[in-house]
């Protein structure tokens, strides 16, 4: 069997699922782009624990974790099943890995989890496990939590990272709600921040990256807290030691608020 790939999405807000955009059209893609999984581990930046944790839930409802946004969503569900067994393969995994995991008999699927999955595999028949991030732990930390659960790509499980790779909601919801366009500073700082990242990524600067807070451009411009970042460290450390990255998307809402996306082969 080879190797899966690994994805890194931005996966917007709840009603990316029912709004025109090319970040909703790029999910709806995904299922056609990447070979069937077995299962699905989903690391979601809206599911912070104190060090990690995994579902263990075999029926996962769903978390309406979101206010202010269309009817419809609330009434949407996602039924794809959980798998307590590989729940356990990837808790033995991250103990293995002196990681120090727990388990979470029951937690339903919150919006980082459920809105993408919904466009990418609608059929909800794939299996899906969840881990946590720890908001309070750095880059290398979540790195580690790829590294640990990478065997999984040669059992044909799809590990995804779930964040958003700019999440400056204190700059986005002023521009949304007064009609107005993003400032060119605004825009500029967004710009390199991606762009950065974008090129220390292909080179594999694998320093660089977890060192981002203090070599990244404008990262508290982009990030005020770093939450929604962390999964593409979790996706670049289940990579492996030299993976091939592909931006396989970039788009913008209001010019400035990015949805870059990556696979990792």
């Amino acid at each position: 069997m080879a190797k899966m790939p690994i994805l890194f999405i931005s996966h917007g807000g709840p009603n990316i699922v029912i709004d025109e955009s090319p970040a909703r059209d790029y999910l709806e893609t995904l299922g056609e782009r990447l070979p069937t999984p077995k299962a699905i581990v989903i690391v979601s930046a809206h599911f912070e624990t104190d060090g990690v944790a995994v579902v263990t839930d075999p029926a996962p409802e769903m978390i309406y974790d979101f206010g202010g946004f269309a009817p419809e969503l609330y009434e949407m569900k996602y039924a794809a099943p959980g798998e307590p067994e590989l729940a356990e393969r990837v808790f033995g995994l991250l103990r293995d890995a002196g990681l120090g995991p727990s388990r979470i008999e029951k937690r339903g699927y919150d919006h980082g989890t459920w809105t993408p999955l919904k466009l990418a595999f609608p059929a909800a028949t794939i299996p899906v496990v969840q881990v946590s991030i720890d908001p309070n732990r750095d880059a290398a930390w979540h790195h580690a939590l790829g590294q640990a659960l990478s065997p999984l790509r040669d059992e044909g499980v799809l590990l995804i990272g779930s964040g958003h790779i700019t999440h400056n909601l204190r700059a986005l919801f002023p521009i949304m709600r007064g009609g107005k366009t993003a400032d060119p500073e605004l825009v500029e700082q967004v710009n390199s921040f991606t762009g950065w990242f974008a090129q220390r990524l292909a080179e594999n600067d694998r320093e660089a990256i977890l060192d981002w807070k203090a070599r990244a451009p404008y990262p508290a411009e982009n990030h005020p807290t770093d939450e929604h970042l962390m999964p593409i460290f979790f996706a670049y450390g289940a990579a492996g030691e030299h993976p091939r990255v592909e931006r396989a998307h970039a788009s913008k809402q209001l010019g400035f608020f990015a949805y870059d996306s990556y696979l990792f082969h």
